[in-house]
């Protein structure tokens, strides 16, 4: 069975443009626009607080199939940056496993979605244990097999690095698959602020300060940062972060703590793929062509797709959905 590839992916003209791609794909207008199939991974979702490890508590919901008389296995999906078990890409993606005959687990990230008041200390990039705890935690409850993986950008990250830890940690991951995954954040953060349309970081940062102030309303009696600090640009917020708020001792230390760039997946042993675009305007491609790869990790480049988007047309469904259902399928056939 031949499987699809991002050079299949060609939208209609006026959706070439990687900027249109990307501002789609997390807009409201989508969310409107995407049929109702879309979002049925809501139905009848149950909420789950999972062991993040050390006292930590995750978020997360839990979809059983119903579509045929045994599940194909356990789908886990990780959203990005300041997104959310109900994050558009999430639920359709979700939603298409679903149908397929996937249990789905969707969780949340530290300080995401509703949960800045369950851990005290903040979210950052490279709190990846209490993930792959949570990962633990998740197998044991909903012991589906294969259990297979999806993240987007931050959240693709996060699953590279999962899978990079999960034979030496007994989680029984059998693949990974990371759209437009962060592969170097000081590049990827560095584009942000000096390649990338001002709009792109407005937009992070507005979503970024929006949830430091969750947090501050839920521990009144912390001072996370100083207003002045909030004022700050991406490189310079962050930088205040990684001081205040982690053991690193600079702004490049903690970015290479969760860098998966150059030979940081040659030795993955979990198979795994990487969907990105070349189009994407907020993480450059160069670092995706820079990788030294295992022979377990397959890199497929798109021309078009910009960040997360990959929409089709006008219906605003996501090439995405048929791709990562293909190779999920692959491993547990009906």
């Amino acid at each position: 069975m031949s499987l699809p590839q991002g050079k299949d992916f060609l939208p209609p003209r006026p959706l070439r443009s990687g900027h249109i791609q990307t501002m789609l794909s997390s807009s409201g207008v989508r969310r409107l626009l995407l049929p109702k199939a879309a979002q049925t991974v809501l139905n009848g979702a149950e909420p789950v607080t999972v062991d993040g490890g050390d006292g930590v508590r995750l978020t997360g919901a839990y979809t059983a199939q119903r579509t045929q008389a045994r599940s194909r296995g356990l789908a886990v999906l990780f959203h990005g940056w300041e997104g959310s078990v109900d994050s558009t890409y999430v639920l359709q993606t979700g939603s298409r496993l679903l149908a397929d005959g996937w249990d789905i687990f969707r969780l949340n990230f530290r300080d995401h979605g509703d949960s800045h008041n369950l851990n005290e200390a903040l979210f950052h990039s490279c709190r990846i244990d209490e993930v792959v705890n949570a990962l633990l935690d998740i197998a044991q409850r909903y012991p589906s097999r294969p259990m297979a993986l999806a993240g987007f950008s931050l959240g693709g990250n996060f699953a590279l690095r999962a899978a990079l830890r999960a034979p030496a940690v007994g989680l029984p991951l059998s693949y990974a698959l990371a759209v437009c995954p962060i592969i170097d954040p000081s590049e990827g953060l560095f584009s942000l602020e000096e390649a990338a349309p001002w709009f792109y970081q407005a937009y992070f940062m507005h979503k970024w300060r929006r949830s430091l102030q969750a947090k501050q309303a839920a521990f009144p009696h912390r001072e996370y940062f100083e207003l002045s600090e909030l004022k700050q640009s991406l490189r310079g917020l962050t930088a205040s972060l990684v001081m205040r708020h982690t053991d690193f001792d600079t702004l490049e230390a903690y970015l290479d703590g969760y860098s998966v760039a150059g030979e940081a997946l040659a030795n993955m042993h979990v198979p795994a793929t990487i969907l990105t675009a070349r189009d994407d305007p907020v993480i450059p491609v160069d670092a995706f062509e820079k990788l030294r790869l295992s022979a377990n990790v397959e890199l497929d480049i798109s021309t078009y797709g910009g960040h997360c988007g990959f929409i089709r047309g006008w219906d605003m469904t996501s090439f995405t959905d048929d791709y990562i259902a293909a190779r999920f399928n692959a491993i547990a056939p009906a």
